[in-house]
């Protein structure tokens, strides 16, 4: 792999002293309309939008949507020129900085570009017409004028023609990095240094190789994500192999969990992911044990209705539900807060304090009241500027 940069320094509060981080791979910076990407910044999350650009209100209403969620960067297709029409006041009005995604029609990337996008998604694969590489550097050019940074897209099933035939038919992994560095080498032919890659394939472990060969290759920031997943219950697994491998080898600067579902999803699984790695402070993580026959309470409900019951707190916050006297005590301990059930009943835990046992029933009501009352502590101890919590 590429070179290591030193363990990240502001590890959250709620983050166990010996859970570091992954050590990050050296890359290039480039800024996404104030959002930072590669250069040791923080991993920032994507999605792109179901709606047609060309609908403003629903588009924005959807941006919403994915901003209250946590996202960092929202993507939106341009297929027509309706959209590109309405780039402009969707980009001005958009809270969260806005990617114009343009397949073929090399004219909408100009007019993402003239409407003040914060960076152009461009795919090798149909962007380039019998071998014409001119439009590419068109587009990289008036970037350049304006700022605008330039992610290259490369996907598994859009692979360009001659690569194709070049590597038998297959978009190998030797394939789509080739794609993705001729590219690369048509914008620095005009003086544009500004890029990203993103070099996409539905196999978790053929995408897996590809960023591996990408990455000792060029120290140019890499999007990572596993294309066209699949629905959700399917699609999450393959992102969390695909992308949290990476991530865990230092590999990855930004990510998109692609998902055939609300984009909402997607962000909530790729924070979930980042949490996962300690690359993103945690907000509220209930931890559960998966019952067995020890078990003497049913701990799939009882952890269903606390997670609910907790909707909506945001900070760093473990909440432990467990069902035997085998593990359950300890693990209870190790969470901010936790019950050990069991027959009936339930020893509440508090930062590894045993404070009493409550009847099977009165569990849920209990931690909720804890949970809230100490997430109530957390935002105050935030809000004093107290320097021993991170924000």
């Amino acid at each position: 792999m590429g070179t290591s940069l030193p363990v990240l320094t502001g590890v959250p509060a709620a983050t166990p002293p010996h859970a570091e981080p992954p050590r990050r791979r050296v890359t290039r910076q480039i800024d996404v309309g104030g959002v930072k990407i590669g250069g040791g910044a923080p991993l920032s999350v994507q999605s792109m939008t179901t709606t047609p650009t060309r609908d403003v209100n629903a588009t924005l209403q959807q941006i919403a949507a994915l901003a209250a969620t946590g996202i960092d960067i929202v993507r939106v297709a341009c297929p027509r020129q309706s959209d590109a029409d309405a780039l402009a006041e969707i980009a001005a009005k958009s809270t969260i900085p806005v990617v114009a995604d343009i397949h073929f029609q090399w004219k909408y990337a100009m007019a993402a570009i003239e409407a003040g996008v914060a960076k152009v998604r461009i795919n090798p694969g149909n962007i380039h017409k019998a071998g014409d590489h001119s439009k590419v550097k068109v587009i990289a050019e008036a970037a350049k004028r304006r700022g605008i940074p330039i992610r290259i897209g490369v996907n598994g099933g859009s692979l360009e023609q001659r690569l194709l035939d070049a590597y038998g038919g297959r978009a190998t992994p030797e394939a789509l990095v080739e794609s993705a560095l001729d590219e690369l080498a048509l914008l620095h032919e005009v003086g544009f240094h500004d890029a990203a890659i993103s070099v996409k394939h539905s196999d978790p472990w053929v995408m897996i190789q590809t960023y591996r060969l990408l990455a000792d290759a060029t120290d140019v920031p890499l999007h990572l994500g596993v294309t066209e997943s699949g629905p959700p219950k399917t699609g999450i697994t393959k992102s969390a192999v695909g992308i949290g491998t990476l991530l865990a080898e230092g590999i990855g600067d930004t990510i998109r969990v692609s998902l055939s579902a609300d984009p909402v999803e997607e962000v909530k699984a790729g924070i979930q992911i980042l949490e996962a790695l300690h690359l993103r402070e945690r907000g509220l993580d209930v931890v559960s044990c998966p019952s067995c026959g020890r078990a003497e309470v049913d701990v799939y409900t009882l952890a269903e209705k606390v997670q609910k019951g907790l909707e909506g707190i945001e900070v760093p916050l473990r909440v432990a539900v467990m069902g035997c006297v085998v593990n359950g005590p300890g693990e209870a301990r190790e969470a901010d807060l936790g019950v050990a059930a069991g027959k009936g009943k339930g020893q509440i835990i508090k930062r590894g304090e045993v404070l009493f046992t409550v009847a099977e029933a009165d569990i849920v009501e209990t931690l909720v009241h804890f949970a809230n009352e100490m997430a109530d502590e957390i935002r105050a101890e935030r809000g004093s500027g107290d320097p021993s919590v991170v924000s």
